[in-house]
């Protein structure tokens, strides 16, 4: 289903290369160039640097998906061990919310985008879905590859999880920022409810 690897044809599989051969196996690829560009971007993980993301980048599976596939589905606990990069198309990120049988649009996300690396960590059932709104270019770092990456080069590593913990942490300051903006407006939308309905 996928290359193993992005660049020169016939070269070995994944978890058979050495380190310094997977990165030949990168030189000359256009694509694999891009998805390390779009890998140290601030939509992705900045705290990389390029040749960091170059290491990561070989240890990623170039992909396309079909545009309206739904690739990650929420609630899903089979298929929670891999994360894309985008690198060229657009997302839709939807949620079924409580009191709703629709699902509401969260955001559409497009190139350097990282989808799908809280469920990469911890394994636990999506918390979105994510349809293809285009076709869609993509680079996925699979579980099982990025333990190889922690086995073959903990450093780096590291500073993939680093970066990834810290994406992670920004997203949930955002959404309790979002969640505190909510209970002030329910607040403020209670009391004018009570000033206008007195008991």
């Amino acid at each position: 289903m996928f290359k193993p690897f992005f660049g020169k044809k016939n070269a070995p599989a994944p978890e058979a290369a050495p380190a310094d051969q997977r990165l030949r196996t990168l030189e000359g690829s256009s694509s694999a160039e891009l998805a390390a560009e779009m890998l140290t971007t601030p939509t992705a993980l900045t705290q990389l640097s390029h040749n960091e993301a170059r290491i990561v980048v070989s240890y990623m599976l170039p992909h396309r998906i079909a545009q309206g596939t739904t690739f990650i589905q929420q609630g899903d606990s089979k298929r929670t061990d891999f994360m894309l990069l985008v690198l060229d198309g657009e997302v839709t990120v939807e949620s079924i919310v409580v009191c709703r049988s629709s699902p509401i649009t969260v955001t559409v996300l497009g190139p350097g985008h990282v989808i799908g690396e809280l469920g990469l960590l911890d394994g636990e059932p999506r918390s979105a879905s994510c349809t293809a709104t285009t076709e869609l270019r993509c680079a996925i770092l699979t579980r099982a590859a990025l333990k190889r990456l922690l086995d073959d080069d903990p450093r780096t590593a590291a500073k993939l999880m680093m970066a990834l913990s810290l994406r992670i942490a920004e997203r949930l300051r955002e959404s309790a920022d979002k969640l505190r903006m909510y209970a002030q407006l329910t607040q403020a939308m209670q009391q004018e409810i009570d000033r206008l309905m007195p008991s």
